[in-house]
């Protein structure tokens, strides 16, 4: 019985073209699935569901594996709904994930790489999950944090997951002849809208790796003559501090997401390697939303204009930075198990990311989560970080707001710069240029600031991590 999802017409579609192509390919080169691999993988991971009612809850834990798209697959035509879940995840945040989004089961692999079930102590389908009568089901839940640190997932239906697969591919000029090379985590909403869904709908093969040395990822776009990168500023960091850079020819696609890409780093690039990197912006919550289509404004923050099918309105047109609503086929329902309508749904999504117009595009210059409250005036992070990135010696800067007794929130920053830079000249700089709320009163002098396994960095963790000791 033929389904009539509609990710799932597009893979019978891709099937009957030519299923012998190779469809997942190892960072050597060597073929872990053709097409018709994936198919009869998908055929028994249905099997191993048979029994499981419609909605049920299936969370997946396996990092970057060949069997990601035969058990999507397999959820779509069981209707079971999947939840990816990153391998960096504890034990505990684990638990508090599967009980949330009552999950019946776990995906994971063992050791020898045999993905296996694992029953939670759910055996119902998860109704509350779903609006009554929801015709079609949802059949992925993406995990967020929002502004606060208690997960909450985002459910979406296949329809949406192809409108945001088309609308990147679309912009991006991504072909059925590319191969994309997949070392992004696939279980995070850009590792799977990038590569999952285009190899599904789209037949655009892939490699699958784990292997996130910067040496390691070279050589292996080299000898899988991969054609598109989807890749963090981390990534493309690293790559300009390696020597002997093999051949890179068949790249022609060099994206960035996850995080700010900063205009030095995306200039020396492209000096090294004679490729731009193209600035990828978007959320969990709504897919992809700008694309620096050229590539070379080499602008702080800067991520393009809206993408193919999204349409951007602007919540403050009479301020320099605003909030933008994204209006888009490929906007998720609504989160849960909190709905916030106001922020997330109807088709519209309100992202806390502020924007201000400039060149040909818009740029990210901070989010209204990270304006900081000085005594009752506002300070915005980017506008410090701007002050001290312009000083000779400092290398990298982040703004955070640290709680404060008598003025609620105060100032401070992480700076990465030259051994001869210190403290205390910083600070004097500060207070000769700027307003005196926007005074740091500390500046941490750090060896490199920390970022998390999608490449970002947290100034909410920063302020835990640098939390004012004195009264």
């Amino acid at each position: 019985m033929k389904s009539h999802d509609p990710i799932v017409k597009r893979w019978d579609d891709l099937l009957e073209q030519d299923p012998g192509r190779p469809a997942i390919i190892d960072q050597n080169g060597g073929i872990l699935r053709t097409f018709r691999d994936i198919e009869s993988e998908a055929v028994g991971r249905e099997e191993q569901f048979a029994g499981w009612p419609g909605g049920t809850v299936l969370a997946v834990q396996i990092g970057n594996h060949p069997a990601w798209p035969s058990v999507f697959l397999a959820g779509l035509r069981r209707e079971i709904v999947i939840l990816p879940l990153e391998t960096t995840m504890t034990d505990g945040e684990r638990a508090a994930v599967l009980d949330i989004c009552q999950a019946r089961a776990l995906l994971k692999a063992d050791a020898q790489e045999s993905v296996q079930v694992h029953q939670t102590t759910r055996t119902h389908p998860s109704r509350d999950v779903f609006e009554p009568g929801d015709s079609p089901r949802p059949c992925l839940l993406k995990l967020t944090s929002g502004t606060t640190a208690a997960p909450r997932a985002i459910r979406f239906r296949s329809h949406q997951l192809l409108a945001d697969c088309d609308q990147i591919c679309a912009t991006m000029d991504i072909r059925g002849d590319d191969l994309n090379y997949g070392v992004i985590p696939v279980s995070h909403s850009y590792g799977f809208s990038n590569l999952i869904t285009p190899l599904i709908a789209r037949g655009v093969a892939m490699v699958m790796s784990r292997d996130r040395l910067p040496r390691a990822v070279l050589d292996g776009l080299a000898r899988t003559r991969a054609t598109v990168f989807p890749g963090m500023p981390v990534f493309y960091q690293a790559f300009c501090a390696v020597d002997d850079i093999p051949d890179l020819s068949t790249l022609r696609l060099c994206i960035s997401a996850g995080a700010p890409l900063s205009a030095p780093l995306a200039r020396r690039f492209h000096e090294k390697f004679g490729q731009p990197i193209h600035s990828f912006y978007g959320s969990s919550e709504c897919g992809g939303i700008c694309y620096d289509r050229s590539g070379e404004d080499f602008m702080d923050g800067f991520v393009g204009s809206s993408m193919s099918g999204v349409q951007l309105e602007t919540i403050d047109p009479g301020t320099q930075a605003s909030q933008v609503r994204v209006r888009s086929a490929a906007v998720g329902d609504a989160y849960f198990p909190d709905p916030d309508p106001s922020k997330l749904g109807h088709g519209t999504f309100l992202p806390d990311d502020l924007l201000t117009p400039c060149g040909s595009g818009l740029k990210i210059t901070g989010r209204i989560s990270d304006v900081i409250n000085v005594a009752g005036k506002k300070v915005n992070p980017a506008e410090v970080e701007a002050h001290l990135l312009a000083l000779p010696g400092v290398r990298e800067a982040v703004v955070f707001g640290r709680r404060s007794t008598l003025r609620n929130e105060e100032v401070a920053a992480c700076v990465v710069a030259e051994p001869n830079v210190g403290e205390a000249e910083l600070l004097q700089s500060c207070r000769m240029r700027l307003s005196g709320w926007q005074v740091p009163k500390r500046i941490f002098v750090v060896a490199e600031i920390p970022v998390n396994d999608r490449g970002k960095t947290s100034r909410r963790e920063l302020a835990t991590r640098f939390a004012q000791t004195e009264t």
